[in-house]
């Protein structure tokens, strides 16, 4: 079987989530979920300040384009194209481009082989800070993202628990 690449699909302007979901009913319609693997519209969270009150909210890194991981061949170049809100794909003419792995970093998208750290604690373990601000900080941890290669654990600020995210390499298993 060919190998999947990443490719950019280009939208109208404010459907990139309805052509996500229409191209993950299609994958799940005709059964193509070996050959379209991963549907993504890439976001960023973002502090907004409104009338005074500040808050996070998500934005979309690229308005009227979404990412697809797939493995390209004329029946799969077809069914994407033709998806509705779909206009078509990034690259010369109507021969679509797959992204490089340098393109891919800053979208936080890796490949698998490149992601795989190994590392001796887990959800529930509890963990002693080593570096950054929160040094010498004793905590549990309550969800590890590898992507990132950080972990969340909850510390009591303003007599409050909040979680805050650690990177692997600032702490350590007690």
């Amino acid at each position: 079987m060919a190998e999947a690449n990443w490719y950019v699909v280009h939208t109208y302007s404010g459907y990139e989530n309805i052509v996500k979901e229409n191209i993950e009913k299609t994958i799940e319609n005709r059964h193509l979920g070996d050959q379209i693997l991963e549907v993504r519209v890439p976001m960023q969270s973002v502090v907004e300040v409104k009338n005074g009150v500040q808050r996070t909210v998500e934005k979309k890194m690229f308005p009227g384009y979404v990412l697809i991981n797939m493995v390209m061949n004329d029946d799969i170049w077809y069914v994407v194209r033709n998806t509705r809100g779909v206009t078509g794909f990034v690259g010369p003419g109507s021969k679509p481009v797959p992204l490089t792995e340098a393109e891919m970093r800053p979208l936080g998208i890796q490949i698998e082989s490149v992601n795989s750290v190994i590392v001796d604690f887990e959800e529930g373990d509890s963990i002693r800070v080593t570096g950054g601000i929160w040094k010498d900080t004793i905590g549990i941890i309550q969800s590890m993202n590898h992507g990132k290669q950080m972990v969340t654990i909850n510390v009591d600020m303003f007599g409050r628990e909040t979680p805050v995210e650690i990177s692997f390499t600032d702490i350590r298993k007690l």
